[in-house]
C-alpha cells in the first residue's frame, strides 16, 4: 500500500512541521481526523499534502480538488472563511456532491490557510457522528487560528519547503500504545472468551485475530492476518459489508450487522471504531424468533462500495462541468486518480475524424501524431471502440500489439482502456485512460469504467454545445465593447473587462472613453441589469445614446440617455457614471445614475472613495435630476471607475474591500499594471462571481 511518506532525512523539508501543526489542530479540537490542502495556482487545484486519522482509501478519492469545486474545502479557500457543516443532513443540503460521495454521519469544517500576503490552501477537520452540529464563535475562531498557524509554518519555511507528491499520512496522537504491562495479556484474555475478536486498522486490514474468530470465519489465522475481510473471504465480498466498515471509519459510530457464512452459518458482527482502528466482535448467531432463514445462497460479489460512491460523486461532478476544458480537467484531476491511471486522451468525433479535445500525461509530439486520425484508423483501437460502441481493455503492450502492432510504440504506455463516448445513440468521441505499468482490469473496473464512459459522453456533448454558445456570447460581448480607447494628450488610460467565472450569458457591464477635443474627454462606465441577450442589446443602445450626447453637461447626458431608455421600454435598469474631464482647467465634473462611486487619488492626499450624490437608475422615470459633483484634477490625479463586480466579493466587508482598493492607487504603477492589481486584489484567483469592468484614468504629470 502507498503511504506517501518518507523516512528520516528523506522526508521533504518542512513536512514534519506541517504534520505537527495538523496533529495539534486535531488534538486541540477533539477531531477524529483532518488534512491540509495546498493550492497549485498554475493548475487551479488544491492538493492533499498531509492527512491525519483517515484511511488511505478515503484520502485517495480526494487527493486533488479544483479551486472552483462546490465543496467545503474549495469554498473555505476561495472565500477566505471558515466553513462548518455540522451534520450529514446539512452536507446534503449545502454540498450534495460531497454528501453523495461520503454518505455517512459526521461533522466537517474547513478553514483557509491565510498568510500575510496570500492564502496557501485550506485545513479541514472531521468529527464523529456524535459531535455537536453547531459551532460556537469560539470554535470557529479556534479553527481559523489553526489555519493561520499552518500558514505561518509555510511562510517560515519559504522556498525550502518542498511539498510531497503524495499525502503524508500520520496517525492520531496517542493511538499506538495502549498497554503498559505484558503485551501478551490482552491476547490471552481475548483467547479465553467464547466470542471471536478481530482488530482492523483504518485501512480495513486485519492486524490481530483470535483463534476463535478465525474458526468462525472458516480460515486459519495466518491466512487472514494482513488481509481485508471482504477480499480474503469471498462470502464477505458484499457492498454492505464494506459499507459498514466505511461507516465505522468515517462516522466513528459502532455498527452491527449479520452476515451468512456458507452454507448455513449466520454470524453477528459488531464494529467498534476509534482513532486507531476498529475492534470487531464475531459470534455465531443463536436461534431465536425473527432470525433470518438458515438456508441461503452465498451473496454475489459486488463492486466495491467505495467505487460505487465514487461513481455517484463523479456523475454529480460531470453534471456540473461547463466547457470542454472543464471535462478534461475533471477527468485528469478526479477520474485518473480514482482508477490509478496516469494518462488520458479525450477526443471528439468530427467529420469522420477524432479531434483531440484535451490530454494529460502525454508529450505534444505524441498528441500531434494522434490528432485528426480517421475514425476507421487501424493505428489505434480508438476508432474500433467508437464504431462498435464497446469499450476495449488491454492489460499490457503484448495484448494490444496482437491486434494493433504499432499502437504500443506510439506513447510507450503499458495498459489502456478505450471508452467509446456514445450520447443519445450518437458517437461523440473516445476517452482513453492509460497506465505507466501493466494493469489488470477487474470485472469491477470494466463495469464502472463502462458506466463512466456514458457519463463522460453526455458531459462532453453538453460541453461542446456550451463552448459554441460561449464563443458566440463572447464574440458579441467584445463587439459591443470598444476595441481600443482613443488617445487623449495629457491623459493615461487603461481598461479591463473580466467576465464572471461561471455562466455563459452576455454581461451588461460597459465602459467607454470619448475624446471631445484636444483637452477634454468623457469617461463613462455602467452596468445593465441581467446577463442575457436583452442586457447586451440594451448596453449597446446606452453606449450609443451616451456617445450622441457626450460633451453636454453630465446631468444632461444622463437625463437624455434616460429618456432614450424610457422610449425603448426595456424593463431593465441601468446604473451609469459619467465624467467630463477638462485637462486644461484641471478639473472634472461627474454625475451618477445609481452607480458605485469611483476611487480617487490626488498627489499629496490620501486615496479614497470619491463621494458623489447619486441620481436614480436609468430606466426608472423621466425628467429626474442627476446632481453634478465637480472636483479638481491636478497632474498625477488617478480616477478609477468600476462596476460592482470588483468590490462585491462573498465573505468580505464592502467598505474594507473598497478601502483596500483605494490604497493601491497610492503606488507608482502605470495604469495598465494598476488595473491588474485592482482586479487581483479583489479576486486573486481570477474567478469573479459577477462581470467586472474597470476604467482607470491618470492626468499626466508635468
Amino acid at each position: 500500500m502507498r503511504t506517501g511518506t518518507a523516512s528520516g532525512a528523506e522526508k521533504p523539508g518542512g513536512i514534519e512541521a506541517l504534520a505537527e501543526s495538523l496533529a495539534l489542530a486535531v488534538r486541540r479540537s477533539g477531531a477524529s481526523g483532518g488534512g491540509i490542502y495546498l493550492v497549485d495556482d498554475t493548475r487551479q487545484l488544491l492538493s492533499l499534502k498531509v492527512a491525519c486519522g483517515l484511511s488511505r482509501e478515503v484520502a485517495d478519492s480526494w487527493l486533488q480538488v479544483p479551486v472552483t469545486a462546490s465543496v467545503p474545502i474549495s469554498d473555505a479557500f476561495r472565500e477566505g472563511r471558515v466553513v462548518w457543516v455540522g451534520s450529514q443532513e446539512e452536507m446534503a443540503l449545502s454540498y450534495p456532491q460531497t454528501a453523495a460521495a461520503l454518505p455517512y454521519r459526521y461533522a466537517f469544517a474547513a478553514a483557509p490557510l491565510s498568510g500575510r500576503s496570500r492564502c496557501w490552501g485550506a485545513l479541514f477537520l472531521t468529527w464523529p457522528a456524535g459531535h455537536s452540529g453547531r459551532a460556537s464563535l469560539r470554535e470557529r475562531g479556534n479553527l481559523a487560528a489553526h489555519g493561520r498557524r499552518v500558514a505561518r509554518v509555510l511562510e517560515n519555511a519559504g522556498r525550502a519547503f518542498v511539498p510531497p507528491d503524495e499525502p503524508h499520512m500520520i496517525p492520531v496522537d496517542g493511538a499506538s500504545e495502549r498497554f503498559a504491562l505484558s503485551a501478551h495479556a490482552p491476547a490471552d484474555l481475548l483467547e479465553r472468551l467464547p466470542e471471536g475478536f478481530v482488530a482492523l486498522d483504518l485501512e480495513g486490514r486485519i492486524t490481530f485475530i483470535t483463534s476463535r474468530a478465525a474458526s468462525l470465519l472458516g480460515r486459519r489465522v495466518s491466512q487472514l492476518l494482513g488481509t481485508r475481510p471482504w477480499q480474503s473471504l469471498p462470502w464477505m465480498d458484499q457492498v454492505l459489508v464494506e459499507d459498514h466498515y466505511r461507516t465505522a471509519v468515517i462516522s466513528r459510530e459502532s455498527v452491527g450487522f449479520t452476515v451468512l457464512r456458507p452454507p448455513d452459518t449466520w454470524l453477528d458482527i459488531a464494529l467498534h471504531p476509534d482513532s486507531s482502528g476498529i475492534s470487531v466482535r464475531v459470534d455465531a448467531r443463536r436461534s431465536g424468533p425473527g432470525d433470518p432463514p438458515r438456508t441461503a445462497s452465498p451473496p454475489t460479489p459486488a463492486a466495491s462500495i467505495g467505487r460505487l460512491y465514487q461513481l455517484v460523486h463523479l456523475a454529480a461532478a460531470l453534471t456540473d462541468v461547463a466547457g470542454v476544458q472543464d471535462v478534461v480537467d475533471l477527468i485528469a484531476v478526479q477520474i485518473l486518480p480514482a482508477f490509478g491511471a496516469d494518462g488520458m486522451v479525450l477526443s471528439a468525433a468530427d467529420a469522420g475524424r477524432l479531434r483531440i479535445m484535451g490530454h494529460h500525461g502525454y508529450d505534444p509530439e505524441t498528441i500531434e501524431s494522434l490528432d485528426g486520425l480517421p475514425i476507421e484508423t487501424s493505428l489505434t483501437p480508438a476508432g474500433e471502440a467508437l464504431i462498435r460502441g464497446v469499450p476495449l481493455f488491454f492489460s499490457d503492450p503484448d495484448e494490444l500489439a496482437h491486434s494493433y502492432p504499432a499502437a504500443p510504440r506510439i506513447s510507450g504506455k503499458q495498459a489502456w482502456a478505450f471508452l467509446p463516448l456514445i450520447s443519445d445513440a450518437r458517437p461523440v468521441g473516445c476517452c482513453i485512460l492509460t497506465y505507466a505499468r501493466p494493469h489488470t482490469f477487474t470485472a469491477d473496473d470494466r463495469a464502472i469504467l463502462t458506466s463512466l464512459g456514458g457519463l463522460v459522453a453526455q458531459a462532453l456533448d453538453r460541453a461542446r454545445l456550451y463552448d459554441a454558445k460561449l464563443d458566440l456570447a463572447h464574440t458579441l460581448q467584445q463587439a459591443l465593447l470598444p476595441r481600443s480607447l482613443p488617445t487623449v494628450r495629457g491623459l493615461e488610460v487603461a481598461a479591463r473587462y473580466l467576465p464572471a467565472g461561471h455562466g455563459m450569458d452576455v454581461g451588461g457591464d460597459f465602459y467607454d472613453l470619448i475624446r471631445l477635443d484636444d483637452t477634454t474627454a468623457a469617461a463613462v462606465i455602467g452596468d445593465v441589469q441581467g446577463h442575457n441577450m436583452a442586457a447586451a442589446a440594451l448596453m449597446g443602445q446606452v453606449r450609443t445614446a451616451v456617445h450622441a450626447t457626450a460633451g453636454a453637461r453630465p446631468d444632461e447626458v444622463l437625463s437624455r440617455t434616460n429618456r432614450v431608455l424610457a422610449d425603448l421600454e426595456p424593463d431593465l435598469l441601468v446604473s451609469c457614471l459619467y465624467a467630463h474631464i477638462d485637462l486644461a482647467r484641471g478639473q472634472m465634473s461627474l454625475a451618477s445614475a445609481g452607480h458605485v462611486p469611483p476611487l480617487l487619488h490626488r498627489p499629496g492626499e490620501r486615496p479614497g472613495v470619491l463621494e458623489i450624490e447619486p441620481g436614480p437608475l436609468l430606466g426608472i422615470g423621466v425628467d429626474l435630476p442627476y446632481p453634478i459633483t465637480t472636483v479638481q484634477m491636478p497632474p498625477g490625479t488617478i480616477l478609477a471607475l468600476y462596476t460592482d463586480g470588483l468590490v462585491e466579493v462573498p465573505g468580505t466587508d464592502l467598505d474594507l474591500m473598497t478601502s483596500g482598493l483605494a490604497q493601491l492607487l497610492a503606488g507608482r504603477s502605470r495604469p495598465a499594471r494598476l488595473v491588474d492589481k485592482l482586479i487581483h486584489h479583489s479576486w486573486p484567483h481570477g474567478l469573479p462571481t459577477d462581470d467586472i469592468a474597470v476604467l482607470l484614468l491618470k492626468a499626466a504629470e508635468a
